[in-house]
Parts: structure tokens; C-alpha cells; sequence
């Protein structure tokens, strides 16, 4: 979507409104009471370019009844990168979070992404260094952990998904990975490092790895959001390129000094109805902001009953400040919570939530996800900054079966996380009016968990 003077005036409209919405909220649908917030660990950085959180598009957190699973990436003191972390499989009862099971080795780069089928299973997956220390950008034999609920010290059994001809897999896997937790299938994504193919491999009920193939982006994308839904399957991924203009690569450079400098500017989707049996349909853009060197964060994908796929994704119209003062004079930098709807591939809906930036909307969005409850609603679950203060408020708004921006519920931590990390349906966790948050702690290099109740009025 191209920015455009009608563009910026139907944002600036929904900005004011969601300024009045929050100075005069209706009465919200339901109420959220913090139970708890707690530390699950500290962790120590790899300095290898990934971090706990690194992999946000798939799930590293499952609630299985009571107890609650958190994936962590842990960082050998002495391991050189880039392959120098190790998975670890935190659990949550009534005595707090422990530690169950870790690997014995620090050979992977990036965190485990998990699934799980509730009283039944945990699956974790796992894309672990097969050169020696210190080796980067080196290959990788990526391997599926299968765990028995509750996880003990009972070691997992270990299965290789099937592949699609000979893929160049690397220490650099953006994985992504899904389950279907009603009929106990999940399906992995693995990137080939020579071609960017996303390489995908099913795996039934039966536990056979019966279909594979591969998803070819207009550019590379990366950071997926994975869902399996009754025999479907979707895919959300972000293009993650190198800067492609020049002048603005170069701009930046002078500016930062920095060589890094990838771009993520292109939302894609794509889906198959069947995936036993049919290839993904080619990716529809959801989205672009390549015209005004913007910058677009993928956030959340969540599959309804009838086959709908609901988006969630942040939408910077310019970069930095910087960008624009130097090539969009005049330009205003607007900061959008953006929501999507499609079936069967095609767009149906769109609908911007929220917006902030430098226009007058009363609060400042950081970040988001879905949560889905028992009575079929789902969620808008999102951090923000109100304008004129330092605090951050979290937010839940309906948006599925109805949007209701006016009907808004508020919740407060008192150690705010900032990227954050719910027990999603994507990752086998079932609907639930209790809502898990994993993330960022505020202090530094530090995980926090903190659980909410939520209960309909």
C-alpha cells in the first residue's frame, strides 16, 4: 500500500479516534487481573546475532492445563559463535519455573521453537551444528525433539523431518513451525541458504514425515508465522533483504558506520487448503512500505473456525527520522497497529487498529499479538506508550467475531515486557481465559513470564 494523502487522512481519523476511545471507554467485555509476574531466567548473550527471542515468529511457549513450557536459548560461557547455544526446556507448576531438560552441547545459533498437544506431547524443534566450534555460517542437521507430557528427565526421542531434494541448511535456519493440536500434526519450515526457498516438511498424525516441498518468495522472507488449521496451512513471512536502493544504503552507512543493514519492508502470505496433498498457492503481498524506506513488523497470524486467516503487523511508514528528513521532507512518520483478514487467499478485510507516531492518538503502540478465548473472540493483545509519559499499558481489543475498538480492556505490569511471546493456538496451547505473556524483561538479558486472568462480564 502506497502512501498517499488519503491514506494518512484515514489514519490520522483513526488516531483521533482511538484518542477518544481511550479518554471515554466503553464498558470493556471483560475483566484482567494480574496473577503474577516472575523472572523464568537470565540469560548471557551469544553475540552471534540471534537471542532468546530471536525466532518471534514461532512459538516458544506451551500451556499444557496447569503447567506452562517456556523454550530458552542458553549461551556456553566459552563456546565461540556462532554456534554457541544450547536448547533448555523450562517448566511452570504452582512452585514456579524450572529448569526440566537441556541439551548435553551448545551447538545451535538460534532459539528452539516448540509445539505441543495438550496431556499428550511436546515437540521441539531443533537445528544443531554438525562443524566444529567456532564455525560460522557453517551447516546444520536440523532434528525434531519429542517429549513426553509432563516433560522429566525421560530423554526425548529424536526424528529428522524428510526434505524436498538435498537443502543447504545453515546455522541460520529461520524456522518456522506449527501445530494442530486436534488432530496431532505439525509442519516445519527450514530456509535453504543458497536459493532462500522456504523447504516446508509435514508430519501426520501417525507420526510419519508424509509431505514436503518448497515456498518461493518474490524476496527472501524470513521470521514466519506458521499455522495448521483442520488440513490447511498458512504462512506469514516478512522480506528480510539487503537495503536495495543505493542512495539510501549508502546514507545510512555515513550515518552509522554500520555494514549490516537489512530491510524489512514486504508482507507476504500464503496458504493451502489441503496439505497432505496440494503445494502452497503463490504468496499474496499483504503489504509494502518499499516506496518510503518504511519498515513492517509481522507479528501474528491466527486461523478461525471457518478457515478465515486473521494478521496482525506493525507499519512504520519511514524508518528513522533521519531517512525522512533527508529524502521525504514533509513526511509524517506514522506508526500503525495493522490487522488483515483473508480467506481462501484473498483479502477480505482491513482495518488499522491503532495509530501513533506524529499525529495526536493519544498512545504510542509498541508491540502485539493474538489471544483467542473459550467463547470463540479473538484478541488484540498489544503494549503502549501513553503520550506524555514514560509508563507502558498493556491492551486487550476485540477484533474477531467483531471489532470493537471502543470496547478496550486495560491491564498494568509493574515490570512491563517489552517483546513478548503468548501460548498461542499456533503452538498447540488451547483457547484460554487465562493469558500467558513471555518476553523481555526491563532489566537487562532477563526473561520474565506474567500470567493474567481474564473472565467475561
Amino acid at each position: 500500500m502506497k502512501f498517499t494523502l488519503r491514506s494518512f487522512n484515514r489514519i490520522l481519523a483513526v488516531g483521533i479516534l482511538a484518542a477518544s476511545c481511550f479518554v471515554c471507554q466503553a464498558e470493556p467485555p471483560l475483566t484482567a487481573k494480574v496473577i503474577c509476574e516472575e523472572t523464568v531466567t537470565v540469560w548471557l548473550p551469544p553475540e552471534n546475532g540471534a537471542g532468546p527471542l530471536w525466532c518471534y515468529g514461532s512459538p516458544l511457549l506451551f500451556r499444557d492445563g496447569e503447567d506452562v513450557y517456556a523454550s530458552v536459548s542458553e549461551t556456553g560461557a566459552d563456546v565461540p559463535p556462532l554456534s554457541n547455544t544450547r536448547w533448555a526446556l523450562y517448566r511452570r507448576t504452582r512452585d514456579g519455573w524450572k529448569a526440566v531438560q537441556s541439551d548435553a552441547s551448545y551447538r545451535q545459533r538460534e532459539p528452539s521453537p516448540l509445539g505441543g498437544f495438550p496431556g499428550s506431547g511436546l515437540l521441539l524443534t531443533t537445528n544443531p551444528s554438525n562443524q566444529p566450534p567456532g564455525t560460522k555460517y557453517g551447516t546444520c542437521d536440523p532434528e525434531l525433539l519429542v517429549f513426553t507430557l509432563p516433560v522429566d528427565s525421560a530423554r526425548p526421542k529424536v526424528e529428522r523431518p524428510a526434505w524436498p531434494g538435498t537443502p543447504y541448511f545453515t546455522d541460520h535456519s529461520y524456522r518456522g513451525f506449527a501445530v494442530d493440536s486436534a488432530r496431532k500434526e505439525a509442519l516445519w519450515l527450514n530456509i535453504d541458504a543458497h536459493t532462500s526457498v522456504q523447504n516446508w516438511s509435514f508430519r501426520n498424525a501417525e507420526g510419519q514425515w508424509s509431505r514436503n516441498g518448497g515456498i518461493a518468495f518474490p524476496v527472501r522472507s524470513c521470521y514466519q508465522q506458521v499455522a495448521l488449521q483442520n488440513g490447511s496451512a498458512h504462512v506469514l513471512a516478512i522480506g528480510d533483504i539487503v537495503e536495495p536502493i543505493d542512495e539510501w544504503r549508502t546514507f545510512k552507512h555515513d550515518l552509522t558506520g554500520r555494514d549490516w543493514d537489512y530491510v524489512f519492508r514486504r508482507l507476504f502470505y500464503t496458504c493451502t487448503p489441503d496439505i497432505a496433498r496440494q503445494d502452497f498457492i503463490p504468496p499474496v503481498e499483504i503489504d509494502s512500505v518499499d516506496s518510503t524506506a518504511g519498515h513492517i513488523a509481522n507479528l501474528d497470524l491466527w486461523i478461525g473456525r471457518d478457515g478465515t486467516a486473521h494478521i496482525l503487523y506493525l507499519r512504520n511508514t519511514v524508518q528513522t527520522q533521519e531517512l525522512r528528513d533527508r529524502f521525504f521532507p514533509g513526511l509524517p512518520i506514522l506508526r500503525t497497529l495493522e490487522y488483515t483478514a483473508l480467506k481462501d487467499g484473498k483479502i477480505t478485510r482491513r482495518e488499522t487498529l491503532l495509530a501513533g507516531g506524529e499525529i495526536p492518538s493519544g498512545t504510542d503502540v509498541l508491540y502485539g499479538r493474538f489471544h483467542s478465548t473459550p467463547d470463540g473472540r479473538l484478541w488484540a493483545v498489544y503494549s503502549a506508550q501513553v503520550i506524555g509519559t514514560t509508563g507502558t499499558r498493556f491492551y486487550l481489543m476485540p477484533v474477531s467475531p467483531d471489532l470493537q475498538r471502543s470496547n478496550k480492556v486495560v491491564f498494568d505490569l509493574k515490570e512491563p515486557l517489552g517483546t513478548f511471546f503468548t501460548a498461542t493456538e499456533r503452538g498447540g496451547s488451547p483457547p484460554s481465559w487465562t493469558l500467558d505473556l513471555f518476553g523481555n524483561h526491563p532489566k537487562p538479558q532477563t526473561l520474565g513470564y506474567a500470567q493474567v486472568q481474564l473472565a467475561p462480564r
